[in-house]
């Protein structure tokens, strides 16, 4: 019997995180022509001093308290629009650029619907640890207005005794955000966004910037690679939404200042859920993939970025799992062989969390499985946005446990400790 430590804290989406984002004319449905950027400028050029005054302070009554170095962020916004136009700003007063930035703005609530399936990864500054503690980093899946995903980070510490102390978010919410964008077209293809300067990670929100990922960045697993020459590399692979199609993308950062959106190509890389090995093994990249949406399979390349047709590895056994199984998250290596967290779906579209023990040196081999799930919804967590439904997108080893970061009904996020060595005794 696994003895499953489930943690009191809870993370629950929040309608009053709000960020101020760029309001791109050109980019909503159907495009627009420069003429109608144009045309906004040029009526608020027209303002009078005292009319524009008195509209900058209506703007600043409403937001600039709810937003981190509001004017600041107008005044970026006014910057971009002026190399755009061609404007002089010297002839032209820091009220009314104020006011001109502002109308090129907008403020999003990016999980006001809800927080779901987290991914956890070691922290890239372990500096000033205890013996036994560890500095994590979890990405969170935010969801809000038009049931848009998005990124967003919470840093913390996981003591020697497994006590979870999370970092507190800062009061105010930052975008990373693409730098020198088209105003007029939406970008296609590779992208890099940039975390501010000034802004904490857990207050930093990833949104979708390209064409592919306009409906969502879904369900993001990170995964802490180290590459053949010893080099880390914090990767993580994640579902581009754009309302019809979907496609697999990977985001890389060695910083967490700068995050690159890059689309992945093979036919793996057509459906969700793809989860990288920590390591190459053999000299080939491997990721567990489900192209099929019902079958787990091992998928090889010479490329992070782009994945071939894989092997069948694992198919619904169980009553829990007989519509399909997933991954849930990236595989983590033991002593024993590669630990594999599973999802499996069963009667009422229930999801579970189950694992899959793979052999080290071949990860095509199955060593063993659970025969029940090590976590399913039940009681209170049954309700909830998505009822039914227990989801992670990656744990972490820490001394003898999994720490189980796990999304609850598509509405929260909780937490468990599990235990290895019982974990791996359990499969059969």
């Amino acid at each position: 019997m696994l003895d499953i430590v489930t943690h009191k804290l809870r993370l629950y989406a929040d309608p009053s995180r709000v960020v101020v984002r760029p309001f791109h004319i050109g980019w909503a449905p159907g495009g627009a022509s420069s003429g109608r950027t144009e045309r906004l400028v040029g009526e608020v050029m027209a303002l009078s001093v005292k009319d524009t005054r008195d509209e900058l302070e209506i703007v600043l009554k409403d937001f600039e308290a709810r937003h981190w170095q509001t004017r600041r962020v107008f005044m970026t916004r006014y910057d971009e629009i002026e190399e755009m136009m061609g404007l002089d700003g010297s002839e032209i007063g820091d009220e009314k650029r104020q006011l001109i930035g502002a109308y090129f703005c907008h403020e999003y609530s990016y999980a006001a619907a809800a927080l779901m399936n987290p991914s956890a990864v070691p922290h890239f500054d372990q500096s000033g640890m205890p013996a036994g503690s560890m500095r994590i980093l979890m990405s969170l899946r935010a969801v809000g207005e038009g049931h848009i995903s998005s990124v967003a980070f919470r840093e913390g510490i996981i003591t020697a005794k497994n006590e979870l102390k999370l970092a507190p978010e800062p009061p105010f919410a930052t975008a990373a955000d693409v730098q020198g964008s088209d105003e007029e077209h939406v970008p296609s293809g590779p992208v890099t966004v940039y975390r501010h300067r000034d802004s904490t990670l857990s207050g930093t929100v990833i949104f979708p910037i390209t064409a592919a990922q306009s409906k969502g960045l879904e369900d993001l697993r990170l995964v802490q690679f180290r590459h053949d020459d010893g080099e880390v590399e914090w990767l993580g692979t994640y579902t581009a939404y754009n309302g019809s199609q979907i496609q697999s993308e990977l985001m890389r950062t060695r910083d967490f200042r700068s995050f690159d959106l890059v689309p992945m190509t093979g036919p793996a890389a057509r459906n969700k859920g793809i989860a990288l090995f920590p390591r190459t093994v053999g000299g080939r990249y491997m990721a567990i993939g489900r192209q099929d949406g019902e079958n787990l399979f091992l998928l090889d390349s010479d490329r992070l970025t782009h994945w071939e047709e894989g092997t069948r590895i694992l198919k619904p056994r169980y009553p829990w799992e007989l519509v399909q199984i997933g991954n849930c998250g990236p595989p983590i290596e033991l002593d024993e062989g590669w630990l594999l967290l599973t999802h499996g779906v069963g009667a009422m579209r229930k999801y579970s969390i189950g694992a899959v023990l793979l052999d080290k040196n071949d990860p095509g081999k199955i060593i063993g499985r659970t025969e029940h799930p090590i976590l399913a919804a039940a009681d209170q967590d049954r309700e909830g946005y998505v009822p039914n439904v227990v989801y992670s997108c990656g744990a972490i080893r820490h001394g003898d446990c999994l720490f189980l970061p796990y999304g609850v009904a598509d509405s929260s996020v909780a937490f468990a400790f599990v235990p290895i060595k019982d974990l791996v005794a359990s499969m059969i």
